[in-house]
């Protein structure tokens, strides 16, 4: 084992996480001895957390084959074995909400309000698919072309170990509760936490394996994603990744060479449209949460925003009044809305399309600047105006607290503005007319739309699927879908009479298609029988 250990200059890391507790998660990561080490910087403080090892190829390699041998005894278990796992899986992620809840401030920089968010998702995710899953995994009877001449049914296999390969900005949900549907349907995984946040996983690895997961089905392989991601990927059976576009492409090149399946979620540019009659006393705060959750740093968040011209001016001068409200601190309670910056260099991104937007002609409307006086990466909440196609805020992802405000005249306009992007992974419409609200939503190429809210409404229907149009993605988690992605479909049919599309007895072809065409009339007009 590769000797690291955390940062041991505070008794306490956290309220509730120590020095200790790391060290034990650290130990959970089987690599070769020698491998190297790499830093996993507290963002609060900016200074080492700890160092967690760098895996190699064949590191890789063998987490796969000790999963994939866990995952034999593991498939063989019934699912009512596998879910009681998971239920107190549940149980035990409730009473121990608050170390989570630590880990995640302390390694993502977050306020602990998203924090909140994701621990309580991944339960809530869990009591869904165990709600569903032995419905959606049972043998199914299927509808067959010649009633009572046959029957065929379909069963849902695992499909083997799952690579998953989740991201730093909601480290604990995107890697955990991800990962719950594939190991309830009987699959390994191998997962790869992104560099940065490695320990929400770790920790949520550990509460699954306490309450009775085996030993190995789950295992965690950690390094930088451009080396370890690709070694992942040549040796599972399906992938499962949440990230940025342009990795996403690479991913799934790699994946379709192989002919292995996979689901991403990846980047977006997200809109609002907010119509003249919306009730701004429920807007402006719902807007706020929408662009500002965890920083702005979140792949469903808004980031541009088009009002009609006629409330303009009143919505712009509340949402300015609300932003600069909100508070900021490192503070490891409720007390603040915003979450720092992961990194130096993403808090440097993000300030080069503000000011790449202010050199080109836009208009600060408020905040527009670091705040080191608070914590080394924060960033103020900002909101800009006269945003054009000359400047990268207009269309790349931003992925901070900032947002850009754009006046329509005709909802028409806003529709097209808001569709004129590569990107479609989740908008949102404002108004008190809900029944308009969901007919301007169908017109909108986003995978999910919220009316008069920004994600936590669609994002917390479990029972709905999740996921972008366009460059936005490919596959959905939550619902069905969210779970039979991780299976394998197999067709059992059985013939009961004579031959599938061949005539009874001795009756000559000729005389079969005679026979054969009025009896498919007939049948056209009757239900597919079981």
């Amino acid at each position: 084992m590769v000797d690291v250990t955390a940062t041991a200059d505070r008794t306490d890391l956290a309220p509730h996480v120590t020095p200790a507790l790391i060290d034990g998660l650290i130990a959970r990561i089987d690599v070769t001895s020698g491998s190297e080490a790499m830093s996993v910087l507290a963002p609060f403080t900016e200074t080492e957390l700890a160092a967690v090892p760098v895996a190699n190829a064949a590191d890789v390699q063998r987490a796969v084959e000790t999963a994939r041998a866990a995952q034999r005894e593991w498939a063989g278990r019934s699912l009512r074995e596998r879910a009681a796992v998971f239920s107190r899986f549940h149980d035990l992620l409730i009473e121990r909400a608050d170390v989570a809840l630590d880990i995640v401030q302390l390694e993502a920089g977050k306020a602990r309000i998203p924090a909140f968010e994701e621990v309580y998702d991944t339960v809530a995710t869990t009591r869904y698919y165990l709600s569903t899953a032995p419905g959606l995994l049972a043998r199914k009877r299927r509808a067959v072309s010649f009633p009572i001449l046959s029957k065929a049914y379909e069963y849902r296999h695992p499909i083997g170990v799952v690579g998953s390969i989740s991201p730093w900005n909601f480290p604990f949900t995107l890697a955990v509760a991800d990962i719950v549907p594939a190991l309830l349907a009987g699959n390994a995984v191998v997962s790869k936490p992104d560099e940065k946040t490695p320990f929400s996983l770790l920790y949520g690895v550990s509460l699954l394996e306490e309450v009775g997961l085996p030993r190995g089905l789950v295992q965690v392989v950690t390094g930088p994603g451009e080396d370890v991601g690709p070694a992942l990927i040549d040796e599972v059976d399906f992938v499962l990744f949440t990230g940025s576009t342009a990795v996403g492409r690479r991913v799934a090149a790699q994946a379709g060479k192989r002919l292995i399946g996979s689901s991403m979620e990846l980047g977006g540019k997200n809109a609002a449209v907010i119509l003249a009659d919306a009730d701004l006393d429920k807007t402006i705060p719902g807007l706020a949460r929408a662009m500002f959750a965890n920083g702005g740093q979140l792949c469903i968040s808004t980031e541009r925003i088009y009002v009609d011209e006629s409330i303009r001016d009143v919505v712009t001068r509340r949402l300015v009044d609300h932003t600069r409200g909100m508070q900021m601190t490192t503070a490891f309670d409720f007390s603040s809305v915003l979450s720092s910056m992961i990194d130096r260099s993403h808090l440097e991104r993000v300030h080069s399309h503000v000011e790449d937007a202010i050199d080109n002609g836009a208009t600060v409307l408020t905040g527009a600047k670091p705040r080191p006086d608070i914590g080394p990466l924060f960033y103020e909440p900002t909101l800009l105006t006269d945003v054009d196609e000359t400047m990268a805020l207009c269309r790349d992802e931003t992925f901070g607290p900032v947002a850009s405000i754009y006046g329509y005249t005709d909802v028409e306009s806003a529709v097209a503005d808001a569709n004129d992007s590569d990107l479609g992974l989740n908008f949102s419409v404002w108004t008190s007319d809900t029944r308009r609200g969901v007919e301007i939503a169908t017109r909108l190429h986003a995978g999910t739309v919220g009316v008069n809210d920004g994600y936590a409404a669609a994002w917390s229907s479990y029972d709905a699927p999740m996921g972008g149009f366009k460059s936005s993605g490919l596959g959905r988690r939550h619902g069905a879908i969210g779970l039979l992605k991780f299976t394998e479909a197999q067709t059992v049919a059985v013939q009961r009479f004579g031959q599938a599309f061949a005539p009874l007895g001795s009756m000559s072809y000729k005389t079969y298609q005679r026979i054969l065409g009025p009896a498919l009339k007939v049948l056209k007009r009757l239900p597919f029988y079981k």
